[in-house]
């Protein structure tokens, strides 16, 4: 039995699968800690994965070398590139995961990657040399050592669940809640609050009339999140179907508000805004006469779906006679109430930009312990974190990416700067390059940072260079291939575009309005001998050149500031010329760079003015 390891891993959600496998594969012996082997990387909410922006950090942590993407297209059932209507920066994919067959697929994947073991129990205390972890302690009573810690303990953390006035103790329903390290944490100076989420009920498929829903099909040839060519899905691609609450509906809600916790003083603690619970939006938008709701299969060979649009923690009897009054839903048997869940987080503005504490050296956080939600989120911290546990280890380079590199990048730059007072949540409107955080480009952005700090593979890097290669082949076949009027105005008369009275060359053709690359082929045949990753993304780069010119020139002025640094000795209290706000701010959070204190509420460009007078910049 092995007790002493490089890098400790306490949790197996999203973020702490990521952040486990990551520390092993950049060469550290790590291990996982986990109270149930069997839910590794659960679904504790909707059975999806992606969507907007959420999406793009799942392309994003593909292409650094992590696993989500490669798990998710084993487990689709369904999937969406949504946003199709607009403008490639707003392309975000989306899938529907059997929940079961996710889980699974991530625990071969970890029981496969080489110096990581798992072990089940559950992390009470962590064991500390000074202001340096060393260690943890479990509630077995056995101790582990470690060179570095990264927390990933997601609603757990004195987590209370509520259904009507009923509380269970839990870090998920059926499941332990745990506790210890917020007590020690906060004894050791670490701010600590508590945050509130939701899911909702859970149907069985056959009490539903689907007839009185409206089907809702994935893509014909669906996508997938990987950029290895052999991710894919073997399972059978399933329908999500919608439907409507009705004002019989929110006038039984509304008789059950009093009895709400979200509405009677039982839950105090910071829930989600963009994703609020169905008793919230009857008193919120108290006009409306419906809402719209969406039914998810939790995988193929399961009867349970996931009422999406859902979430409560009204009592179990609100709920059902609620639901009863929704014509596809009259005769539905419920598998289990939508419940309320509180637990603790710790705000964020206590970590570097690598997550690692500033209190404690070695120990990391990761996913809803930062006061996030979301899964993508999570793994998307937990490669991070994992990365640079690892690289603390091993005394190679740490990774912090820009706002201009990834939306990992802008997520955990939002967290440490800004802190968070709701459950933090990507959108596409955080990101100022959203032009340049594309998911079709995600590998060309990151997979050489990956390759670059070990986690990449080398046929990553292969696949990525045989892929521009046969970008920059296509973009010159197209500039470099004339056509004459005769040939290219029946093509443009189809999508109604003015004709051309002279030659033009097909890269100045693809830049009209309505125009597409496949519309080209019949008088390129040429085309067709590139994949559609490739003609997709030479098609997206002519078009849009000038935005991600623009864009990539207004990233490289603003990222200049970013590498003006503040250091972290500046008493920040005793600069007069700072307004009262950015004095406080600025102590509290000391940001590393200018660019940096630019970015945190309520230091203004005066403020960031006299931090550049005083640095002589």
């Amino acid at each position: 039995m092995k007790f002493d390891f490089d890098v400790i891993v306490v949790g197996a959600g999203h973020a702490g699968a990521e952040a486990a496998r990551t520390a092993a594969l950049t060469g550290c012996e790590t291990l996982l800690i986990t109270m149930d082997l069997n839910k590794i990387a659960q679904m504790s909410c909707n059975p999806a994965i992606g969507g907007i922006a959420k999406g793009q950090i799942v392309r994003e942590i593909d292409a650094l070398g992590g696993a989500m993407g490669i798990v998710t297209d084993a487990a689709s059932i369904q999937f969406r590139m949504l946003n199709r209507s607009k403008g490639p920066a707003m392309w975000s994919p989306r899938a529907q995961a059997d929940r079961m067959a996710f889980s699974m697929r991530w625990r071969q994947e970890l029981e496969n990657t080489p110096r990581l073991y798992l072990w089940q129990d559950s992390a009470t205390e962590l064991i500390l040399n000074g202001d340096k972890v060393t260690g943890v302690k479990t509630a077995w009573g056995v101790s582990f050592s470690a060179k570095a810690v990264v927390l990933t303990n997601g609603t757990f953390l004195n987590g209370l669940m509520h259904v009507g006035r009923a509380q269970i103790r839990g870090g998920r329903v059926s499941e332990p809640y745990s506790t210890g390290i917020t007590e020690q944490l906060c004894s050791l100076g670490f701010t600590a609050d508590r945050m509130k989420t939701g899911t909702p009920v859970r149907l069985d498929a056959r009490t539903i009339d689907f007839s009185e829903c409206s089907r809702q099909d994935g893509d014909e040839t669906p996508d997938k999140f990987s950029f290895l060519p052999e991710s894919k899905s073997e399972l059978p691609q399933l329908p999500c179907w919608s439907t409507k609450t009705n004002s019989e509906t929110h006038r039984i809600l509304r008789e059950g508000l009093p009895e709400s916790p979200l509405y009677n003083g039982q839950i105090q603690s910071i829930g989600p805004r963009y994703c609020p619970s169905i008793e919230t939006k009857i008193v919120t938008f108290a006009d409306k006469d419906e809402h719209h709701l969406f039914l998810e299969p939790e995988g193929a060979n399961t009867t349970e779906y996931y009422l999406n649009g859902f979430s409560s923690s009204l009592p179990f009897d609100v709920q059902m006679r609620a639901l009863h009054t929704i014509p596809a839903l009259r005769n539905v048997q419920i598998l289990r109430p939508g419940y309320a869940i509180e637990y603790d987080f710790f705000p964020p503005t206590q970590l570097y930009h690598t997550l690692e504490t500033r209190l404690i050296h070695g120990l990391y956080f990761a996913g809803q312990i930062n006061g996030t939600t979301g899964y993508e989120e999570a793994a998307g911290q937990g490669l991070i974190a994992g990365l640079n546990a690892s690289a603390a280890v091993r005394g190679t380079e740490q990774l912090t990416l820009g706002r201009d590199e990834a939306y990992i990048g802008v997520l955990i730059d939002d967290l440490v700067t800004k802190g968070v007072d709701e459950p933090y949540r990507m959108f596409t409107s955080r990101a100022e390059y959203r032009i340049l955080l594309r998911q079709d480009d995600a590998d060309s952005r990151l997979t050489p940072v990956g390759h670059r700090h070990g986690l990449a593979s080398d046929r990553r890097m292969a696949l990525l260079k045989a892929k521009e290669n046969a970008i920059r082949e296509l973009t010159e076949l197209l500039r470099n291939t004339s056509l004459k009027p005769e040939v290219a105005n029946p093509i443009l008369e189809e999508i109604n575009s003015a004709p051309t009275r002279q030659s033009a060359k097909a890269a100045d053709i693809i830049l009209r309005p309505g125009m597409e690359l496949s519309s080209l082929c019949r008088v390129i045949p040429q085309i067709e001998m590139f994949s559609d990753e490739v003609r997709q993304a030479v098609e997206i780069r002519l078009k849009y050149a000038g935005y991600i010119d623009r864009e990539r020139q207004l990233a490289e002025r603003m990222t200049r500031i970013d590498h003006i640094t503040l250091g972290d000795k500046l008493d920040y209290s005793t600069i007069t010329a700072l307004s009262t706000e950015a004095r406080q701010k600025l102590q509290a959070i000391k940001p590393e760079t200018v660019g940096r204190a630019n970015r945190i509420p309520g230091v203004s460009p005066a403020d960031i003015n006299v931090l550049l007078l005083m640095l002589g910049k």
